[in-house]
């Protein structure tokens, strides 16, 4: 029971964070939307920082196993069209997944008030997921499917694109199906570009 009174917390806490900041939430307004007393949070977490550390600390572990990481790799593509469909499926989750919506809005936001979070963002938007693909090109290439280059430079040109077109669907939500529609052209494009030709 009080794992799950803690997650109601947290689920509401990014809910609100991401609307109003963190400076624009204040614990009262969390433990009424929660129908909880104040005094009955404060049994859960000490302070509205206790509840934003363990929210970031939360946040990052969802992604990690749902998107994925260098330490949770996807497993490698055994084909450029096996790429394609994996590369739509990491954007899929991150363009329809209600918590990384939530999560995106807040990083874009706190990112410039606090330290962690801009590291957090920094990984989620640029490094983390450029380094996924860094190893799995990197795994392709020792397999013969795409061609020889530095894997760090083909990963970062491949995912800065598709990262500035996710950022236009949290801008833009309602342009998300044409965002799609263009991250996935440009996928084949740029696979085909760097895709060995079988004879």
């Amino acid at each position: 029971m009080e794992n799950s009174t803690k997650n109601r917390i947290l689920n509401e806490a990014l809910t609100m964070f991401a609307e109003n900041g963190y400076k624009g939430t204040n614990l009262r307004d969390l433990a009424a939307q929660l129908g909880l007393s104040k005094s009955a949070l404060y049994k859960h977490y000490q302070s509205k920082e206790d509840i934003w550390n363990a929210l970031l600390d939360k946040m990052e572990a969802y992604y990690a196993q749902r998107f994925g990481s260098t330490d949770n790799l996807p497993q490698t593509p055994t084909s450029c069209e096996e790429l394609v469909t994996l590369t739509m499926q990491l954007i899929g989750f991150t363009v329809h997944d209600p918590q990384i919506i939530l999560t995106r809005k807040l990083l874009l936001t706190e990112q410039f008030h606090d330290e962690r979070v801009c590291k957090l963002a920094t990984k989620h938007f640029l490094e983390g997921t450029a380094n996924i693909f860094t190893v799995l090109f990197e795994k392709m290439m020792q397999s013969g499917l795409l061609k020889q280059t530095d894997p760090a430079m083909l990963a970062f040109a491949f995912t800065s694109p598709i990262t500035s077109l996710v950022h236009l669907c949290t801008r833009e939500p309602d342009r998300k199906e044409e965002v799609l529609e263009r991250i996935e052209q440009f996928a084949r494009y740029f696979i085909a570009a760097n895709e060995v030709k079988q004879p």
